[in-house]
């Protein structure tokens, strides 16, 4: 078993070595939001595709020590908390708490870590990073009080995102190039106070300020994880200027290699086009389940396909992930009957020797490829059903499934029916066995409204909660 990942730094791809010298501890960090509104589908793609590298790890035998900061102080967390004339820590609360509950709902595993920048023991970590840079002439205080990296006098700045440090113009958005800065491309690492920021502000050698986006991600990724970390993920528009910037932050304190692997995914369109409020394709978690959608639907859209292809997302697509998840889901029911339908206690032990769709997963996730050989294996047993098979072998793939959802999270949790649907149900049932076969239909359609599905099989009658209801 070997794993394989396409490296941004290198774009190759390189068989995966941990740092650990046992080879089992995996450290990985991974750029969560920043908490001025709700994430949106675009974010999740990149949350739902860390979750499934991790899966994929724990599934190998790796134990995945993962951290995912919270960005709550930025120059969108203080806006934002100004017009609506909070607190910065009572504005960034809810969002916070709505990314806690959007992660549940989509079944995606909690880091060991979620650090907000705010923290006391960060800001001091900042602090500390950015007088060890000036120590050592990485960094400076400008005239406008503001602390910069000095990029020219880091050699790799630019590796990651592969340019040349020449291609560097003003871009004339940034406040701070109006200020004589050494370089165009010197990053902000600490910015002094100004009356925009309020009572935002913590007291530094360099006077009152905060600090800037980038060194936040690196003293929370240092402090929890080390000087050296094996994969660091997110998006890639975070390759440059953020985590250029971390890599030069880092490895200046440390004088060591920063992120062994960097894996980062491609986009997300809506219907062919970038994501955006103007162009009214703008959808957060809550807004896809609105429109009847379940956060496993959701998860499916997102993971289906290979997290360095731009990934389409469309309603036609939702549908197509109700289906696949509906075509699991029966499937799924076949093979309890069939356990079901012997006695359990008695089987012979039967295993279902396949791992290629971990083996597909090995090639720097190709979801597509596992995906694809699960169908297959469903398309095999469910001959195997049709032909009649023991409890044994219908186990046996129950048990195959079990390692597959291990990784995917993609199995439905069952809704028990209230004791009114259990009674219409049987009452249902009765009707079919006197024949009457108005009441059946009239407790079918009732039922139905009521958001279960009735199937009538040749082992009695199947009540199921319908998809999206």
């Amino acid at each position: 078993m070997s794993l394989r990942f396409f490296n941004t730094y290198s774009r190759e791809i390189e068989e995966f070595r941990p740092l650990d010298p046992a080879g089992r501890v995996v450290k990985m960090y991974t750029c969560g939001p920043t908490v001025y509104s709700r994430a949106h589908i675009g974010n999740f793609r990149a949350y739902v595709f860390e979750d499934l590298l991790q899966r994929h790890l724990e599934g190998r035998g790796y134990m995945v020590e993962r951290v995912m900061n919270l960005t709550d102080v930025d120059d969108k967390t203080i806006r934002g908390s100004r017009e609506a004339n909070l607190p910065l820590r009572d504005f960034t609360l809810p969002f916070k708490e709505a990314f806690y509950q959007d992660l549940a709902t989509l079944q995606i595993k909690a880091p060991n870590e979620f650090p907000a920048a705010t923290e006391e023991r960060f800001i001091q970590a900042m602090i500390a990073m950015i007088e060890k840079l000036m120590g050592c002439e990485l960094a400076y205080q400008a005239d406008d009080k503001s602390v910069y990296f000095r990029i020219n006098r880091f050699p790799k700045y630019g590796h990651l995102a592969h340019f040349d440090l020449s291609e560097l113009r003003s871009t004339g958005r940034v406040k701070s190039d109006e200020y004589d800065k050494e370089h165009v491309g010197d990053f902000a690492l600490w910015k002094a106070w100004d009356e925009e920021d309020g009572d935002v502000w913590w007291e530094s050698p360099w006077g009152r300020g905060r600090p800037g986006w980038h060194i936040e991600c690196s003293a929370m990724a240092t402090s929890l994880l080390g000087e050296q970390i094996d994969i660091h993920c997110g998006g890639v528009d975070n390759i440059f200027p953020h985590h250029e910037a971390e890599i030069a932050q880092s490895e200046g304190c440390s004088g060591r290699q920063f992120v062994r692997y960097w894996l980062h995914c491609a986009h997300l369109l809506v219907d062919g086009q970038k994501m955006s409020k103007s162009l009214g394709n703008f959808y957060t978690l809550q807004d896809v389940l609105e429109k009847g959608y379940s956060g496993r639907e959701v998860r499916y859209a997102l993971i289906r396909v290979h997290y360095r292809a731009p990934l389409n997302f469309t309603w036609e697509g939702m549908e197509e992930a109700r289906q696949a998840l509906a075509r699991i889901d029966e499937w799924l029911r076949r093979l309890w009957e069939a356990a079901r339908a012997g006695d359990l206690r008695a089987n012979r032990a039967v295993t279902i020797a396949d791992d290629k769709f971990a083996e597909a997963l090995d090639e720097d996730l190709n979801i597509s490829a596992a995906l694809g050989h699960l169908f297959e294996q469903i398309r095999e047993s469910n001959r195997e059903l049709d032909g009649g098979i023991d409890s044994a072998r219908a186990l046996a793939w129950l048990s195959w499934w079990e390692r597959i959802n291990r990784v995917l999270a993609l199995e439905a949790e069952q809704e028990k029916p209230s004791e009114e649907i259990v009674r219409m149900a049987e009452e249902r049932v009765q009707a079919r066995l006197a024949r009457n076969w108005q009441k059946s239909d009239e407790l079918r359609d009732a039922l139905q409204a009521r958001g279960w599905e009735v199937r009538d099989t040749k082992d009695g009658q199947v009540v199921t909660r319908r998809p999206g209801a």
